[in-house]
């Protein structure tokens, strides 16, 4: 049963903390950008569009960072909806690392050494969450199959 498996549960639950740090720092992310002039900028229907989105998404990476650190093992017990549910985690940050180089346009990205170590710290995470969660699904379909 991956339940067992101690170091998928210990990435499991530094991939939990990582996504928490990563919704604290996100607070941090609109002032860093500028987001207030940026958005002045849009129609009104686009921006409230905007910050649905960026709501939707701090919330899902809250959830998911909450689940992974205090219930990691919801998350490794071999149920169908363990499986579902790491499935579609790996997915959403897969998707992300996919953006990340094939559709973002790096060439307006701010400059200087804080934010190069800050992309590279965020694509780091992006890439161990995946990695993690693909794991995740494939032991709980593991389990399902035997």
């Amino acid at each position: 049963m991956p339940n067992d498996n101690t170091l998928l549960t210990a990435c499991l639950v530094a991939a939990g903390v990582g996504q928490i740090a990563l919704v604290i720092a996100s607070m941090w992310i609109p002032a860093a950008l500028d987001f207030r002039g940026q958005l002045a900028r849009l129609r009104p229907i686009l921006r409230e569009l905007f910050w649905t989105y960026a709501g939707y998404i701090w919330l899902t990476n809250l959830c998911f960072g909450l689940l992974s650190a205090l219930a990691p093992g919801w998350l490794t017990d071999g149920s169908p909806l363990a499986a579902v549910v790491s499935g579609y985690i790996f997915l959403y940050w897969a998707a992300r690392v996919t953006i990340q180089f094939a559709g973002f346009d790096r060439s307006d990205m701010p400059v200087g050494r804080k934010y190069r170590l800050a992309e590279a710290a965020l694509v780091s995470l992006f890439v161990f969450l995946t990695v993690t969660y693909g794991w995740t699904a494939v032991a709980n379909l593991r389990a399902l199959a035997s």
